[in-house]
């Protein structure tokens, strides 16, 4: 049986989709705030930012408080849930003040160091978080806060300048990510 002649066109995207995507790219990396959209205000109150910046801190501590909560119900999840939670222990970092205690285990306790406020704070959290018996529930319930968190990030990064914005996409993303890889594990 004789093949069919080789396409005339080859496969792949054209020089035209290539060309498009690259200045596509070369837009967003140009995407950056103006001198006039400062990321602190001067009168004294907090800006927009500011504020924002403290909730997305807030928010991760919280998340951490659920890990947390997870694992000293279900400790056979922390192959599973523990590089998560070091993930979301690393982006409340990023959005401001955090952990300097050191990097953190899968158990929740800092390596070296003693333990910071924000530690502190989503141990108390942990405490008030109820966690399914379940683990394929706890996990459930982890990726639905994920995808909650992710959510409100994406939203809230239409508010902030610049910095904050691409910082505030970039964990978005990464507890979407968090969601899908707990779903996936939960099943």
């Amino acid at each position: 049986m004789p093949y069919p002649p080789p396409s005339r066109h080859p496969s792949g995207p054209r020089r035209r989709a290539l060309l498009a995507s690259v200045a596509g790219a070369a837009l967003l990396v140009g995407c950056t705030s103006r001198p006039d959209e400062s990321d602190g205000g001067t009168s004294g109150s907090p800006s927009l930012a500011e504020k924002a910046r403290a909730r997305a801190a807030r928010d991760s501590d919280d998340l951490v408080g659920r890990y947390d909560a997870v694992l000293a119900a279900h400790p056979v999840l922390a192959p599973v849930v523990g590089p998560l939670r070091a993930e979301a222990l690393r982006h409340a970092a990023a959005f401001g003040p955090g952990p300097s205690a050191g990097s953190p285990t899968p158990s929740g306790t800092p390596t070296g160091g003693t333990a910071s406020p924000s530690a502190s704070a989503s141990a108390s959290a942990s405490a008030s978080v109820s966690v399914p018996t379940n683990e394929r529930d706890a996990l459930a319930d982890l990726a639905d806060a994920e995808r909650a968190l992710a959510d409100r990030r994406a939203k809230a990064l239409l508010d902030v300048p610049g910095e904050l914005a691409r910082l505030l996409a970039s964990v978005a993303a990464a507890g979407a990510v968090h969601a899908y890889l707990l779903t996936e594990a939960a099943k």
